[in-house]
């Protein structure tokens, strides 16, 4: 199996870490719809969200207000999405379940379709701030 997510977490690839427990990590989404966009994963691989028993789901969206919190809090954002996408027709690109937490600005406007590449100097700094605002 190849996966991004899982790579991450093996350490084989970079991710810019906001958050990890027992079961889940947070780290910023690298192609952010805006600035802050993060995702939360489990740690334990499942393609989808069906895949899942409901108390590892429940325990997966458990761990998001607290990450959204930290985000709002380090970003200024006004308010924040969420989404869980399950499957290519859903646009969910990397097959292992994650919840994407978008922060969203009022000067900005909502926007589900804008990405950007990030430098990793601006996520290393980025994912700093949102670990400190953690509480």
């Amino acid at each position: 199996m190849d996966c991004i997510f899982c790579d991450i977490l093996s350490g084989a690839r970079k991710g810019h870490f906001i958050y990890e427990d027992d079961l889940h990590i947070s780290i910023l989404d690298k192609y952010p719809i805006d600035t802050g966009h993060s995702l939360v994963i489990p740690k334990k691989h499942y393609e989808r969200i069906t895949d899942m028993d409901s108390d590892d789901v429940g325990k997966l969206f458990s761990v998001v207000p607290k990450i959204a919190n930290a985000v709002l809090s380090a970003t200024g954002a006004d308010a924040f999405s969420l989404g869980q996408n399950n499957g290519r027709a859903a646009k969910q690109i990397i097959p292992h379940v994650h919840i994407h937490i978008i922060p969203r600005y009022n000067h900005k406007g909502t926007i589900w379709t804008k990405r950007a590449i990030e430098e990793d100097s601006e996520l290393t700094t980025l994912a700093g701030k949102i670990k400190d605002s953690l509480t």
